[in-house]
């Protein structure tokens, strides 16, 4: 098919399927709520509060500088989405109204808070909205901040003009901690990164960034008193002191903590190049490229190990202010410590049985200096041991099974499992795990042990222009389950507010979906035409990455050197079209057989067919580097035109051939093959025709 040919049989609503199906913004209802993370309660009432260029603000008590700069980030987003231009004193500063009296927007703030956040403090907020005026009352300021989140998610508009809607809000978290870890390590990302994606934090109120600061392929801090750390350590690229001091201030001001992470004992590797002294084995050490388990960990039985980590955990404690430091301690596997004749005689030695004696051992004595200094020790739960120190945060990265086994001992725990969000997973998985669901045999006791859990970007294919791509929108999702109640649990109804939440993490600078356009032209070459990107646009909507740590088998060579900026890398985890396939086929199959959804069915895979089949007679004139799409083209097309075929039987009341089964069969199959890491996900429903078509 010529490239006219395929535009004019695209004309109309079936031109842009692929990116209205990629994500629309459903308002819902008047009366359905467009808030993500959903409020602890809500109630909808009839009316509107105007809200027009001469909308105030007064505050009950003089605002701090915190509450403050929270305004006018909020006041600037308002203006951003409605083109309004909201009143200004003679050096551009919002202006508060004189008395509370006069304002819109009300703003009582009981107490200022922590100026550095802290764990446990009170974020509740009560929000009120009716026809004349709104009120934000908050115990705390970051109640404040939580409470203008939510008016900022809330602006909309209509023909008559833009409003807030008459509602009340009663709203607290169900968990105190609430976090997002980003790795910095394996794949470099700069300080612009982390500020955007603090903004987005903000917005759906998550409280904690877990910055992972130390690994294998990096070193990404300053450190004055052992340089050789980060200057040999980290290719030249780490956070100075003065920047990582910006940055927690920037995040404070949004009611964010920042908990560091140094990976000790193992992940050692970018220590041990600038101190290979500290291993466990003889160097040189070199910074690791590729991605997995290396042996190089620290020697627990080197008093000069503890020196080092004295002066450099001092050092760190003092720059960042949070109480908790996390150690890491995940994945040693101890190969280091088992061909050392010193290391096993100093087991035996000192009675530690085993290495995870030892690696218990080391933990004491990384305690011991934490407590020194102020901090307390989290680790990944590798470090849960009988002899693991009272008071550590055991941080579960390997299932359920840690949360009881660590709590039943009496520690708290935050859980990660189900939320790593680098293993491309859709929105809906992440959402219905829960760190405490009703259904776990957890004690009251235990429950309370509970702190919450922490969304996790690691970034072996992440880059700075891809990263949010993998964290947003589906953060959000994580966000709701770590503060909403645990009843809230309606996936539909998420997925309808998450396309809503998308667009707000748009306006505050996320990545997310700006990166996608650009990226396809450099994907396509010069040679792209319009049509094309529309078509390239529409492939890639209905891709997805591969899932959990397949990619490393797909891309055996990939190094942290390796571009990525290929197919894979514009197909997004979570695919709307893909859902709206699903949902549709679940229609048309329901009984008695839904007319309607088997012609929705047929024009989504008849748009899908010409879609592949426009791709791949332009491959020739299109950049090289699309060839590997070819396969996933050609399932597509193919998959398609068996599907169509599969439909009609159904629409039509008519069984398949035993041939026409086989060809439908192997086409779906042919489909569920994942090429250049990336794979259709359509072809996990298609097969669902077959099956209707043999039923009795």
């Amino acid at each position: 098919m010529n490239e006219f040919a395929w535009f004019a049989s695209r004309c109309g609503v079936s031109l842009l399927l692929g990116g209205l199906l990629a994500g629309p913004m459903t308002m819902g209802a008047p009366n359905e709520s467009v808030l993500m993370p959903a409020p602890a309660t809500l109630k909808m009432g009839s009316g509107r509060l105007a809200v027009t260029a001469g909308f105030s603000v007064a505050f009950a008590a003089a605002p701090d500088a915190r509450l403050m700069g929270a305004l006018r980030r909020t006041l600037r987003a308002m203006e951003e989405r409605s083109g309004l231009t909201f009143a200004r004193t003679a050096v551009g500063e919002y202006t508060p109204a004189a008395d509370a009296g006069s304002g819109q927007l009300v703003i009582e703030c009981a107490a200022p808070g922590e100026v550095i956040p802290q764990l446990g403090e009170n974020e509740s907020y009560l929000l009120e909205i009716s026809p004349t005026r709104a009120l934000l009352r908050a115990p705390t300021a970051r109640g404040v901040l939580h409470g203008l989140a939510t008016l900022q998610q809330l602006i909309q508009s209509d023909a008559s003009g833009w409003f807030l809607p008459v509602v009340t809000i009663t709203d607290e978290p169900r968990f105190p901690w609430r976090g997002l870890m980003i790795d910095v390590c394996r794949h470099w990302q700069p300080m612009d990164v982390i500020k955007r994606n603090l903004d987005g934090m903000a917005l759906v109120k998550l409280n904690v960034l877990h910055l992972h600061l130390t690994e294998d392929q990096g070193f990404r801090i300053e450190s004055k008193t052992f340089p050789k750390l980060h200057e040999l350590g980290s290719d030249g690229h780490y956070f100075t002191q003065n920047e990582m001091r910006e940055l927690i201030t920037y995040a404070a001001a949004r009611g964010i903590r920042v908990v560091p992470e140094f990976d000790m004992p193992g992940h050692a590797t970018s220590w041990l190049v600038g101190r290979p002294e500290l291993g466990s084995a003889p160097g040189p050490y070199a910074i690791e490229r590729k991605w997995g388990i290396f042996n190089p960990v620290l020697d627990p039985t080197n008093e000069e190990v503890y020196r080092v980590l004295d002066g450099f955990l001092g050092e760190m404690a003092a720059l960042f202010p949070d109480p908790y430091l996390h150690i890491g301690g995940d994945e040693n596997n101890g190969k280091h410590w088992s061909a050392n004749a010193h290391i096993q005689q100093f087991i035996k030695e000192h009675n530690l049985k085993d290495n995870a004696g030892l690696h218990a051992y080391f933990n004491q004595r990384v305690n011991a200096i934490l407590l020194k200094h102020g901090k307390k020790l989290v680790g990944w739960d590798e470090i849960l041991h009988p002899d693991l120190p009272a008071g550590s945060v055991v941080h579960s990265w390997r299932g359920p099974e840690g949360i009881a086994a660590a709590t039943k001992q009496g520690f708290q725990v935050l859980l990660s499992n189900g939320y790593y969000i680098d293993l491309n997973h859709p929105a809906a998985k992440h959402y219905l795990n829960d760190p405490a669901p009703a259904t776990a045999a957890l004690t009251a006791a235990q429950r309370a042990l509970v702190l919450g859990g922490e969304a996790t970007m690691w970034a072996e294919w992440v880059t700075p222009e891809l990263i949010d791509s993998r964290i947003w929108p589906r953060t959000a999702a994580i966000a709701e389950r770590l503060w909403s109640p645990e009843n809230v649990r309606d996936v539909p109804d998420m997925y309808r507010r998450l396309a809503v939440v998308s667009r707000r993490l748009e306006e505050a600078g996320l990545y997310h979906e700006r990166y996608i356009d650009p990226a396809l032209r450099r994907l396509a070459g010069d040679g792209a035409t319009v049509n094309d990107l529309r078509a390239l646009r529409a492939f890639v909507d209905l891709l997805e990455p591969v899932k959990d740590y397949k990619r490393g088998g797909q891309q055996p060579g990939a190094t942290q050197f390796t571009p990525l900026d290929g197919l894979v890398d514009c197909a997004r985890p979570d695919s709307a079209p893909s859902r709206e396939f699903a949902s549709t086929i679940d229609q048309f199959l329901a009984t008695p057989r839904s007319a309607p959804a088997a012609r929705r069915v047929e024009t989504m895979l008849s748009d899908w067919r010409d879609t592949a089949q426009y791709l791949l007679d332009r491959l020739p004139a299109l950049s090289p580097r699309l060839a590997e799409a070819q396969p996933l083209l050609q399932a597509l097309a193919d998959a398609s035109s068996y599907g169509t075929i599969a439909t009609a039987a159904l629409r039509d009341g008519r069984e398949l051939s035993t041939e026409e089964q086989r060809k439908v069969a192997d086409a779906f199959k042919g489909a569920a093959v994942p090429h250049g890491a990336a794979e259709l996900p359509v072809s996990k429903t298609l097969p669902r025709l077959i099956g209707a078509s043999l039923a009795p």
